[in-house]
């Protein structure tokens, strides 16, 4: 039985059925996912088959209970109770039930788990592939739930494994039972004057018998109801070193550790940032002899917390492009569909080309070989396409996406922070600099673009040679960066760093289309390297293109079909 009034209209064209418009929210993400089935086809392998229930049952969950936490969740985000009813200080960060529940499931059916991952390698299944998919499917529900789960934790445990006394080890060991991914952790780096100048950092820790007195203010603390945290600060010999802060001393008592106030965000309202002070706080360094181990350690890993950022990226992405495809083949305007005008269908194809080359990135970022570029350059390209994407949906849902009854909203508001979380676009290219000038970073990156060249499919010789020919464009583009003046070289970052992402993207799609074509599931991913290339890699000369082939719109139901069954 329907739970709203049922109102008499005039007309018996069904332009008033709401009943149409279903969303993404309640479909199988993973049943409904082709791109996703093949990539994971690919990375599986023989354990496909075992894996594949596991996959369609957090599909469910995913697009299910969890999504529908989160909108409950972005409405009555966490709360914080500052004072007891003595007037102590408490700092007690109150997480909303939907949360709460939210977080049981998750845990409950946990891919990253040791647990899990054992299974799966008995059973023949890349752990990592299937840790890869848990986390994109949540991150098409909640990105805040990402963020609040995932901040750190490999970070707490692999420094505290190296530098922490024994007892505190064994601490930490127990707060994270379930992995990394359980939303135990926090990283607290940024303070007032920014998060990225590290000369700038003002938080001091003094040595205190065999721990640390950790005394400063950190501002944007995500994930401040977590049990640990590792903390940016100052040595008295004036380098910056991570610390260990955990709520409770070596003696059971409350730490020197205080929220100030819970931050009140655009979006990710379902994790707690707060702006957190340590006052005389027990602390363990991070480190061995000086700072370097440790910070150098971390700075690794910050890296690799890169990749989860572009994987919410590419989270936001896809779930808008499945919004905008249910939304534009039921809503009706001209006498038909949306998406059957060419305007749509145009806008429609290019957001499925985007969304899967930003697919590419991102899941070799995580599971292709490590390269020191990728974080950064996969990113850039996938933190600001979630924004672009979920705008586009708004756009696409007309008035209706600007309602946040309806889920594009918080989609914009929660892709807004991607860009800035673990560095923004500038940030990014600097690091991409540092690598290459420091560690010689774009010779394996662009060997990894020729090996993924080379296994292209046989039935797209132009795009092959096109994509070559920008992988030796690239070569001479570094070289002619890395001869230009300090201040011309900086500028120029961020175009060099656009063209890496061009072509690495380009590069994977042909190696993906090679493997479909090989394995026998058709040319689909030929041709969204096709259009990609031809997009981001073809000098369009005077006319803009404008005369060149609609094979966008000609073959749009291969590109829709592929990208979302309903």
């Amino acid at each position: 039985m329907a739970s709203y009034l049922i109102e008499p209209v005039d007309g018996s064209s069904g332009r008033y059925d709401t009943a149409r418009y279903q969303g993404a929210a309640g479909r199988n993400w993973w049943t409904s996912d082709p791109s996703l089935r093949l990539l994971m086809r690919r990375h599986l392998g023989e354990g496909y088959g075992w894996a594949e229930p596991h996959l369609s049952r957090l599909g469910a969950l995913m697009s299910g209970p969890i999504a529908a936490y989160a909108e409950e969740t972005d409405r009555n985000p966490p709360r914080l109770e500052k004072y007891d009813k003595w007037g102590r200080d408490v700092s007690q960060v109150v997480m909303p039930p939907s949360f709460m529940s939210a977080r049981e499931a998750l845990m409950a059916d946990n891919f990253t788990s040791p647990e899990f991952a054992a299974t799966a390698e008995r059973n023949g299944a890349n752990p990592a592939a299937l840790s890869v998919a848990w986390t994109y499917l949540l991150d098409q529900a909640d990105i805040g739930m990402g963020c609040a789960l995932g901040t750190g934790g490999d970070m707490v445990v692999s420094l505290a494994e190296k530098h922490a006394p024994a007892d505190v080890l064994e601490r930490v060991r127990t707060i994270f039972a379930n992995g990394f991914y359980s939303g135990e952790a926090a990283q607290m780096f940024t303070e007032r004057t920014g998060g990225s100048d590290l000369a700038a950092l003002e938080a001091a820790a003094t040595p205190d018998g065999e721990a640390w007195s950790l005394t400063g203010l950190k501002w944007f603390a995500s994930n401040a109801n977590g049990s640990a945290f590792v903390v940016l600060a100052r040595l008295p010999a004036g380098d910056v070193a991570p610390f260990l802060v955990l709520w409770e001393r070596r003696d059971g008592t409350r730490n020197g550790v205080r929220i100030r106030r819970l931050k009140d965000k655009l979006g990710t309202r379902s994790v707690a940032s707060a702006e957190v002070e340590f006052t005389g706080a027990e602390a363990f360094l991070l480190a061995g002899s000086g700072s370097g181990s440790g910070l150098g350690t971390m700075m690794k890993l910050t890296n690799a917390s890169r990749l989860g950022v572009a994987m919410m990226g590419v989270g936001v992405a896809r779930r808008a492009l499945v919004e905008s495809l249910c939304y534009a083949s039921a809503r009706e305007a001209f006498g038909k569909r949306l998406i059957d005008q060419p305007l749509m269908r145009r806008k429609l194809a290019e957001l499925i080309v985007e969304v899967e080359a930003a697919q590419a990135l991102v899941f070799d970022g995580h599971l292709g070989p490590r390269l020191r570029l990728a974080p950064a350059l996969v990113k850039l390209r996938a933190a600001r396409l979630g924004v672009t994407a979920a705008s586009d949906a708004i756009e696409i849902h007309g008035g209706n996406g600007y309602i946040e009854q309806w889920p594009v909203a918080r989609l914009l508001r929660d892709a807004q922070v991607n860009p800035i979380w673990e560095g923004g676009d500038n940030i990014l290219c600097l690091d991409v600099r540092r690598a290459m000038l420091r560690e010689n970073a774009h010779e394996p990156f662009l060997d990894r673009l020729e090996a993924a060249a080379s296994a292209a499919p046989s039935s797209d010789p132009a795009t092959v040679d096109l994509v070559r020919s920008r992988i030796g464009d690239l070569r001479k583009a570094i070289t002619v960066w890395s001869s230009l003046d300090q201040v011309a070289a900086e500028a120029r970052l961020f175009p060099l760093a656009q063209l890496m992402a061009d072509v690495y993207a380009a590069a994977l799609l042909l190696e993906q289309a090679g493997w479909e074509e090989r394995s026998g599931f058709g040319d689909r991913k030929a041709l969204i390297a096709r259009l990609y290339a031809d997009a981001h890699l073809v000098e369009h000369g005077p006319l803009r293109g404008i005369d060149r082939p609609a094979e966008d719109l000609d073959r749009f139901d291969d590109l829709a079909s592929g990208a979302l069954e309903f």
